[in-house]
């Protein structure tokens, strides 16, 4: 379905709900750029980079786009996803279903899920939405219940240090929102939806976040305007 939810005045604060969660492929691919190509080029970094029988675990799996592709790619993967939305979860579960793939499911908010041991976390786009007194307990938990050589692949929308290259990155950012089909309405509105709730940090932030968790090899693999895309490594102790 197509994304109309913002055509609408706001009735209530913005959450995936049910109407969120029927059109959100929509929304996400026409809402971040590149969207496709960076799951894309997240499916192949973890398959160069993960042995056999991996386990990877998606923090806000969403639909299972990502761990969908991650099962066409290499059906030998052990996945796993984790979704606070029973909406979300509904509309994965009958998409793994279609397409035969094993994929287990947690319905749970991730500052309460009894984390378990993998060689892959994912959190794409997902701790933008993590209140940041939270933030970084979580990413503590990913390094600590990685396993040696682990990775960890963030993206994240981004905020720019500079006043002056922030504000151009928004105008980019608008018109390419405006290039999908999205009026100047829907756009205003979803900023005032999303205010207080998606909550993005700088680049160096992030960087900072995943070294006092622990991270000590952190690369950053894509970037355009205000969406980036980290991944982190958890090295053996010498």
């Amino acid at each position: 379905m197509r994304d109309e939810i913002f055509k609408n005045p706001l009735e209530k604060q913005f959450e995936f709900d049910k109407s969120v969660a029927s059109v959100f492929d929509d929304m996400v691919s026409r809402s971040v750029p590149f969207y496709t190509q960076n799951l894309k080029l997240i499916v192949e970094l973890i398959s160069h980079f993960t042995a056999q029988n991996a386990k990877i675990c998606d923090l806000g799996c969403s639909t299972a786009s990502l761990l969908l592709a991650l099962y066409e790619k290499r059906n030998d993967f052990i996945l796993s996803g984790v979704d606070e939305a029973s909406a979300m979860l509904e509309i994965a579960k009958n998409k793994c279903k279609a397409f035969g793939a094993k994929i287990d499911f947690y319905q749970e908010n991730l500052d309460d899920f009894c984390f378990f041991k993998n060689d892959v976390f994912i959190a794409t786009y997902t701790l933008q939405f993590i209140r940041p007194p939270k933030r970084q307990e979580l990413v503590d938990k990913i390094y600590q219940n990685l396993n040696e050589n682990g990775m960890f692949v963030l993206s994240e929308k981004i905020l720019y240090e500079d006043v002056k290259i922030a504000k151009k990155m928004i105008q980019i950012y608008e018109q390419y929102k405006l290039d999908q089909g999205y009026s100047k309405l829907e756009i205003a509105t979803k900023r005032q939806a999303l205010e207080n709730i998606l909550i993005p940090y700088t680049q160096s932030e992030n960087i900072a976040m995943l070294q006092k968790a622990g991270f000590s090899k952190i690369e950053s693999v894509f970037k355009w305007i205000n969406f980036e895309t980290f991944v982190a490594f958890k090295l053996p102790k010498t």
